[in-house]
């Protein structure tokens, strides 16, 4: 058993080498531009074919002072064919917000569709693509980020090469096209060998680095998706810091699109 466990890890890396060099060899006399598309197309290939899954969530909120508000989630996900995710995330703690359930249909071309459902009014509000800049439930996070980063809501634009912690990166830079989103560009740092982002750089519409979002504690799951269990959103404006730590990650649950659906939000446990 051992052995071909050996051989079978021998040949995924094998795999990961040559599609590495496969790609550096391609990307000689690109464009930044089309070499920056050819990364960002690389890390949705390598993401692509997990189904579906299910994780449970800690949120903690920190402001400026140090003080902290932990909330506990519950995150689904289904894999689309041809179109975005959709996902729900159902808030379980505190008190005042148990039952929350937010709702996303991702969409590769156009605004996504995405309700949120407020159990003390009992009512499934829609949330406006022009809100999408606006804070998730009070968190550094907005609307737009917790949704699936498709390939084509962006143009691309190689910047270099960088390190982050003693890892190889290149420094991609995203530019939303979306005249509704809060952000100007993205610069996101991916692993040169593993094809997943470690870091990201937000800047506002005016221009100016907004927040950052580092990710940790990679693990990788069905023997080929990589999930970070440590997101940390960092506000540089206002110093509030949002982490989510992730854990009990499990795939092929059978998710059917019923289960993604607003009419059901109210019932969410």
């Amino acid at each position: 058993m051992r052995k071909i466990i050996s051989v079978v890890a021998l040949t995924a890396l094998s795999y990961l080498s040559l599609s590495t060099a496969a790609l550096a060899a391609n990307s000689e006399g690109l464009s930044p531009e089309e070499r920056g598309l050819q990364i960002a197309k690389e890390i949705d290939l390598r993401d692509r074919g997990f189904g579906d899954s299910t994780n449970h969530l800690k949120m903690t909120l920190k402001d400026r002072h140090g003080n902290q508000r932990h909330r506990l989630l519950r995150n689904r996900t289904k894999e689309q064919a041809g179109e975005g995710d959709k996902s729900i995330i159902i808030f379980d703690t505190p008190r005042d917000v148990k039952g929350t359930a937010f709702l996303s249909h991702t969409h590769k071309v156009g605004s996504d569709d995405q309700w949120l459902y407020l159990p003390a009014l009992k009512k499934v509000k829609r949330i406006s693509s022009s809100n999408k800049a606006g804070a998730f439930m009070n968190s550094e996070f907005s609307y737009e980020d917790i949704a699936s980063q498709e390939v084509e809501k962006y143009t691309y634009k190689y910047l270099r090469e960088d390190t982050v912690a003693g890892v190889k990166v290149f420094v991609n830079e995203a530019d939303p096209i979306d005249p509704k989103s809060g952000y100007s560009k993205l610069e996101v740092y991916v692993d040169a060998e593993r094809y997943i982002a470690l870091k990201i750089d937000f800047y506002n519409r005016g221009g100016r680095l907004k927040k950052t979002l580092v990710m940790d504690q990679y693990r990788q799951h069905k023997g080929k998706y990589w999930r970070a269990d440590i997101w940390v959103m960092t506000n540089h404006q206002t110093g509030k810091v949002t982490a989510l730590e992730q854990s009990n990650w499990t795939f092929d649950n059978n998710f059917t699109n019923k289960d993604f659906n607003k009419n059901s939000l109210s019932r969410m446990k």
